[in-house]
């Protein structure tokens, strides 16, 4: 191999160890898609420090972000590179989540009342059989 073939490995091989916050966002899944991680990234909920960071901000192992989820607020600790999406046993392997434990009282606080538009099961319209009895019942 020639000079220049080697240059060209190493460029590979330093690309390869650097990864874009919204790409490792995706693949520890705190996002579904990595677009929606980009977008996160855009609008300021992914912040480092309290400075908001771009989506091609590179990570580092060690460094710590506060993501704003649709569900949740993290804080996570980087402990990993992860470059691919795998299985959610796989990538909590990734990150240590370090979040507050007020935040997470306030987090099953707001769950209690949180609305997702489906009625619980058992809860809501009555069923075929209790519209009978209804209509029976008002009859009388």
């Amino acid at each position: 191999m020639d000079h220049g073939q080697w240059t060209i490995i190493l460029i590979m091989a330093d690309a390869k160890e650097k990864l874009r916050i919204d790409k490792y966002l995706w693949a520890i899944r705190l996002f579904k898609t990595r677009s929606q991680a980009g977008d996160a990234c855009d609008k300021g909920k992914v912040k480092m420090k309290g400075d908001a960071v771009k989506a091609s901000r590179i990570v580092n192992i060690g460094d710590e972000y506060d993501v704003k989820t649709e569900s949740r607020k993290w804080v996570i600790r980087v402990t990993g590179l992860l470059h691919s999406r795998v299985q959610y046993a796989e990538a909590i392997k990734y990150y240590m989540d370090i979040t507050p434990a007020e935040e997470l009282d306030r987090i099953k606080f707001d769950a209690a009342t949180f609305q997702t538009g489906k009625r619980m099961s058992k809860i809501g319209r009555p069923t075929k059989r209790e519209r009978r009895d209804l209509g029976g019942f008002m009859e009388q």
